[in-house]
């Protein structure tokens, strides 16, 4: 199985208006064949403080165990070499059959949930680039890899240019 680039998201709402909007801008970027949504969990503390989770992917229960073992075994890999590789990849493919959101349990979930305030939310998605799968394709058939890559918004560059200003 290919994997598409993957990218993470954390999103914090402090007046969601949870109007569908953002489910629906994910859900036509999908049928567009641009994503994948890997992982989504919607996470929203009400003004009592109760807390509900919503989770979602469009992946089929092996595809979430491939993608476990293959995200395992590259941070094993990095960790521990050959054996360290094999030992994650197990570990990720366990990991991504347990019934979890998100792969966390109830009190990793109210941990999160601490810090959104009341009448807050949260997002943490992972999406599959896959518009990027033939360029990827293409780029490694030429004998290129990837140096660096970041997304460049408005936050991003003016953070920067504040970094900036301190070295002046």
């Amino acid at each position: 199985m290919e994997f598409g680039p993957l990218q993470l998201f954390v999103i914090g709402f402090t007046d969601p208006q949870l109007d569908g909007s953002v489910l629906e801008a994910l859900e036509d970027a999908s049928n567009a064949g641009l994503i994948r949504i890997v992982d989504l969990l919607g996470v929203y503390k009400d003004e009592d403080g109760e807390i509900l989770a919503a989770e979602m992917s469009e992946l089929t229960e092996d595809e979430a165990i491939s993608y476990g073992a293959w995200v395992g075994a590259l941070i094993g890999l990095g960790a521990g070499g050959e054996a360290g590789a094999e030992m994650g990849a197990v570990v990720g493919a366990v990991s991504a059959m347990d019934e979890y959101e998100y792969g966390l349990d109830e009190e990793a979930l109210a941990t999160i949930a601490e810090d959104i305030p009341p009448g807050g939310a949260g997002l943490m998605l992972v999406v599959e680039h896959q518009w990027m799968i033939p360029m990827r394709d293409a780029m490694r058939a030429q004998g290129g890899i990837v140096i660096a890559q970041d997304f460049l918004n408005p936050e991003t560059l003016i953070a920067f240019g504040a970094e900036i200003a301190l070295e002046d």
